[in-house]
């Protein structure tokens, strides 16, 4: 069985309880947790309907070059990313569970001219997840019109 084209990783100083917290929270599922003989997450495989994510913990190292992992919790709440989440029904619900779990909700739920419905949620270390549902269609032409922005399909035509 093949799984979700993009799997992105976010990292955390304590990402055990950033698993704990993603399952409480979120609704998120553990597909798979490695652990080293002292117990410390290895790798993380966590799913949400249909959807893939890894969770680390800090780190550096040889693997990828000079790159390093860290919480935005380290880096002055610093954020080079944000997960953003399509869910294909019951958004409002899952903003409640969310909220009665204790999430910081920073925005929403509230529908976008865009033609979604979102809300947001900066977790405790930092990281910004962002929730959507589909609630209209909305054309490329009402979009321009309304924001007074282009939209292109190709980056040629965006140099244009």
């Amino acid at each position: 069985m093949a799984g979700p084209t993009f799997v992105p990783a976010v990292f955390y100083k304590d990402p055990m309880a950033a698993i704990e917290w993603l399952q409480r929270v979120f609704q998120f599922e553990v597909a798979a947790l490695i652990t080293d003989p002292q117990g410390k997450l290895a790798h993380s495989e966590l799913t949400f309907r249909g959807g893939g994510l890894n969770v680390g913990g800090e780190w550096e190292g040889a693997i990828v070059g000079p790159a390093r992992m860290r919480s935005p919790a380290t880096v002055e709440g610093i954020n080079t990313q944000f997960v953003r989440i399509h869910m294909d029904e019951g958004i409002d619900a899952h903003c409640e569970h969310a909220r009665a779990q204790g999430a910081n909700v920073t925005d929403g739920p509230e529908d976008q001219f865009y033609g979604s419905r979102t809300y947001r949620v900066v977790d405790p270390e930092g990281h910004v997840w962002n929730f959507s549902q589909d609630v209209g269609v909305v054309s490329g032409e009402e979009i321009e019109k309304a924001t007074g922005l282009k939209i292109h399909t190709s980056l040629e035509a965006a140099r244009s």
